[in-house]
């Protein structure tokens, strides 16, 4: 005859069940965890920064950049030096090569569109040559806009397909806050706030009479010039300094002094620094 298990020790014997299924379960989870953690590869907080770049800071954000990039931004901003621009203009025109083609001089296009603003020759932006051109494209960009009536109080995605006549006009919109992160920085209104770095050797031959060559090509004005000087737009002085460090790789410049502050090229994201021997009041010496 088998006597019944009281009910308060099949009680007890349900509790030991359950007890015991949660220990081999937690055990299950910190043997996982363990194993999870010794999978993970820690955080290298030391990681070096890319063999080559840019960065821009301002009061308000930082950003980073490839080098052409850099280099196609601080041409589009010095044509609207050129040109005796706000900086507005160079908002817009910052927002629309965002969308248009990422600040990379593209030979290829919906159709036969071209270059930083996807120009199209068979629309009369121009030849396949001249569009490809950064100067020549952000110089045909501006006279566009300013025929714009009313362009400077414009939100910028209104006035970017006013020129640009886009399938999707907003979607200039999106690139309007780095835009203007960008237009603070190489318009010259923050100072020194581009800095490029690269690898000594990837730079081409030292050429500093093809840099000012260039500059006055953009600004309208070379270094030698720069004191006598008048822009509406920003600080020329610093502007000009900052296309010389976007294009330090291209015209193989090792360092670019501006008054009293100094870039060096460094492989590493060092930025500018006070200058041993100052260039002086609107003084822009390249090396």
């Amino acid at each position: 005859m088998v006597l019944p298990v009281p009910k308060k020790r099949r009680r007890i014997s349900a509790f030991f069940k359950i007890l015991i299924a949660l220990t081999l379960a937690c055990g299950a989870l910190v043997a996982g965890g363990i194993y999870v953690m010794r999978s993970i590869k820690p955080l290298d907080l030391a990681e070096p920064p890319p063999e080559d770049g840019c960065e821009v800071v301002t009061e308000e954000d930082t950003d980073s950049l490839e080098v052409e990039q850099a280099a196609n931004a601080a041409t589009i901003s010095g044509v609207a030096f050129a040109r005796d621009l706000p900086e507005h203009a160079v908002v817009i025109s910052y927002a629309t090569v965002w969308q248009e083609s990422k600040f990379y001089n593209i030979e290829h296009g919906d159709r036969d569109s071209l270059g930083l603003f996807q120009q199209r020759p068979s629309m009369e932006w121009g030849t396949p040559d001249q569009i490809i051109d950064p100067v020549y494209s952000s110089d045909k960009f501006y006279e566009a806009l300013i025929e714009i009536d009313g362009y400077a109080d414009m939100p910028v995605y209104e006035a970017a397909q006013a020129v640009q006549r886009s399938a999707d006009g907003f979607a200039y919109d999106q690139h309007e806050a780095r835009s203007r992160t960008m237009a603070d920085a190489f318009t010259g209104v923050e100072g020194p706030a581009v800095s490029c770095w690269f690898p000594a050797e990837d730079a081409a031959p030292t050429d500093v009479e093809g840099a000012a060559e260039e500059m006055r090509r953009v600004f309208g004005v070379g270094p030698d010039e720069l004191a006598s000087a008048e822009r509406q737009t920003g600080d020329l002085g610093w502007a000009m300094a900052q296309w010389a460090v976007a294009h330090a790789r291209d015209y193989g410049l090792s360092s670019v002094t501006y008054q009293d502050r100094r870039w060096t090229l460094s492989s590493t994201q060092q930025g500018w620094g006070d200058a041993e021997t100052p260039a002086g009041d609107g003084g822009l010496v390249l090396e």
